[in-house]
């Protein structure tokens, strides 16, 4: 069986003071406050999810 590729990522800013739209992009991606970590598999789609909020979340590649 083939080793999918992951990647960890970190919510660590609040998304207080940012549009609506960026904190629902955190609540897709699974997040429920800041300062949560998770592993997610490294796939196109979840990238997209992610580019827009970079001010909000952390990469961590493996």
């Amino acid at each position: 069986m083939a080793e999918t590729k992951k990647i960890r990522i970190q919510y660590f800013r609040s998304p207080r003071a940012t549009p609506v739209k960026n904190s629902l992009v955190g609540k897709g991606l699974g997040f429920m406050c800041h300062i949560q970590m998770g592993e997610r598999v490294d796939t196109p789609s979840f990238r997209g999810m992610v580019k827009p909020i970079p001010h909000l979340v952390r990469i961590i590649e493996n």
